[in-house]
């Protein structure tokens, strides 16, 4: 195999893309036969079965790698045409970008208004856990993501941001009346709010206090948004782990007590992005670590020293 034929690698994308390859022939403009005997021939060319038949259609794991070499290969292209100033036709630039809620909530969206608009960028921005967002980028979803993985995805670059600091904390009353004792052990007890079922800080955060003996209660109140999940903790729904931008003026207020003010929890947040020569992506790249440094807490001496690494 010396090459991937691009009409091919394009028609991929947009099988992916549409989600059947009826709606993918109807954007290309071409027959669904068209569509179905391009994607046969590049399987043929890779020797790889690149897409599961379902509805909607998704890429194998082998597929992922064509697609996103396929958007990489769309933003290489936009590029090319910018500098040479043929992109005027094609719209703004557009930026997928993976980001966990919490910084959605806090610091994340304040950053993005710093991005020069000239020429104007569109952000696409996929909300998920700061713990899988690495899998939209090896799905070629997304062109960059914050993570809490330092280990790159295949063909990206990665640097530290900082630290999201998270507080450990209770309504008054909710305090009172489940943390009479051992706070290791009321916390295995009491009830706790969690983001979602794949939400493990509050369990970590017991862990670290019991040695790995226990998790957090079983009790657990599923609240999937930032200020959903603040305000159940406010209102004594449980105990949780909130961001410290939120909790601050609710420990000021008197509307929350910290359960355990000298250990607070820090997570490290990564920038991963594709390893593209992109002047829009590395804008908003150095855009996103300079409001970091600003906003996240922790080792920010270690965040200035460490070069990005590459995978």
């Amino acid at each position: 195999m010396d090459e991937l034929p691009l009409d091919q690698v394009r028609t991929l994308l947009a099988v992916v893309d549409e989600g059947t390859f009826d709606a993918a022939a109807a954007a290309l403009h071409v027959t669904p036969s068209a569509v179905s005997q391009r994607v046969k021939a590049l399987e043929q060319r890779t020797g790889r079965v690149l897409l599961m038949r379902t509805k909607p259609v998704r890429p194998t794991e082998s597929g992922e790698v064509v697609v996103r070499f396929a958007r990489q290969l769309a933003r290489l292209e936009r590029d090319a045409r910018a500098e040479l100033g043929l992109a005027a036709e094609q719209g703004p630039v557009r930026i997928p970008v993976a980001v966990n809620a919490d910084s959605l909530a806090t610091w994340f969206l304040p950053a993005l208004t710093r991005v020069p608009q000239d020429p104007p960028i569109c952000f696409e921005l996929y909300r998920e856990d700061e713990s899988h967002t690495t899998a939209l980028l090896r799905e070629g979803q997304v062109m960059a993501a914050i993570t809490s993985s330092p280990d790159p995805v295949a063909g990206c670059t990665v640097r530290l941001l900082g630290f999201a600091r998270y507080l450990a904390v209770a309504s008054p009353d909710f305090a009172a009346a489940h943390f009479t004792g051992s706070l290791p052990d009321d916390l295995c007890d009491a009830p706790t709010v969690v983001f979602d079922r794949r939400d493990r800080l509050q369990d970590t955060f017991v862990r670290s206090l019991t040695r790995g003996r226990s998790d957090a209660s079983r009790i657990r109140h599923l609240v999937p948004t930032s200020d959903g999940f603040r305000d159940a903790v406010a209102f004594g729904l449980g105990w949780g782990l909130v961001p410290e931008p939120h909790a601050t003026p609710l420990l000021r207020s008197g509307r929350l007590v910290e359960l355990a003010p000298t250990r607070p929890m820090d997570v490290p947040l990564y920038w991963q992005q594709w390893k593209l020569d992109s002047p829009a992506l590395s804008t908003v790249a150095d855009v996103v670590a300079t409001a970091a440094a600003e906003a996240l807490a922790g080792r920010k001496d270690q965040q200035a020293d460490e070069a990005p690494t590459e995978a």
